[in-house]
């Protein structure tokens, strides 16, 4: 694969419902991707979880990545927080630390980081906060992919600390003009129709990036 070629990658947020992982729910949608973004004990997740969801992945040979997020489950990591930045490294580390030695003993490795919620949400546009993360992840490793929104200043940081990035694009969610994920508070922030979500990968914010509801455009690191 030749430097600069982007590929398509599908990619779930997953680990994070354990009816959905005890109904066979979460396994079915795996033939259908190629990379799983899994909660590692933030705003979901535990060993048992990320343990299942790995073995899982393992079995239909998609990339595993980490889904840290705000260690505040009562509200799924939605809602937006101000800590400290040094609280917030040290909880991103521990959360990638947690799934890379979950990963470890399955014989599994983690590949990419992509924030969860509220703490991808509010990184988009403040930098300091996408700083904070790049750093938390930084102490486990520098050799892994940070994917963040396509045409974002988070990428712009991440860039500039020296991880490769994936730029990312949502198919199920709507956008505001300047490019921003619209919030979930309002009720047309998902999109449900398959067509229009077709449609809607045609946007300006969808090229050249990566995108999910599973999909995604990744630079190549070759």
């Amino acid at each position: 694969m030749k430097r600069g070629q982007l590929t398509i990658d599908l990619n779930c947020d997953m680990g994070e419902v354990p009816e959905a992982i005890a109904d066979g729910t979460q396994e079915s949608l795996m033939r259908s991707i190629t990379s799983v973004n899994i909660a590692c004990g933030g705003h979901a997740g535990d060993e048992q979880t990320m343990t299942t969801t790995i073995e899982q992945a393992l079995r239909w040979k998609l990339a595993i990545g980490a889904h840290p997020g705000y260690a505040d489950r009562a509200n799924f990591g939605r809602l937006e927080l101000k800590l400290p930045p040094n609280e917030i490294a040290t909880s991103v580390f521990e959360q990638v630390r947690a799934l890379a030695e979950v990963a470890g003993r399955c014989g599994a490795r983690v590949v990419h980081v992509k924030p969860h919620g509220a703490l991808y949400n509010q990184a988009v546009g403040n930098r300091e906060l996408a700083e904070t993360i790049a750093k938390g992840v930084a102490r486990w490793s520098r050799d892994i992919v940070l994917v963040g929104l396509a045409g974002s200043p988070m990428l712009d940081v991440f860039r500039e600390v020296g991880f490769a990035v994936a730029a990312e694009a949502f198919a199920d969610r709507r956008y505001e003009p300047d490019g921003t994920l619209r919030s979930r508070k309002f009720e047309d922030a998902l999109i449900a129709d398959p067509q229009s979500r077709r449609s809607s990968m045609a946007g300006p914010w969808h090229r050249g990036a990566r995108s999910s509801d599973c999909e995604r455009r990744q630079p190549s690191r070759s």
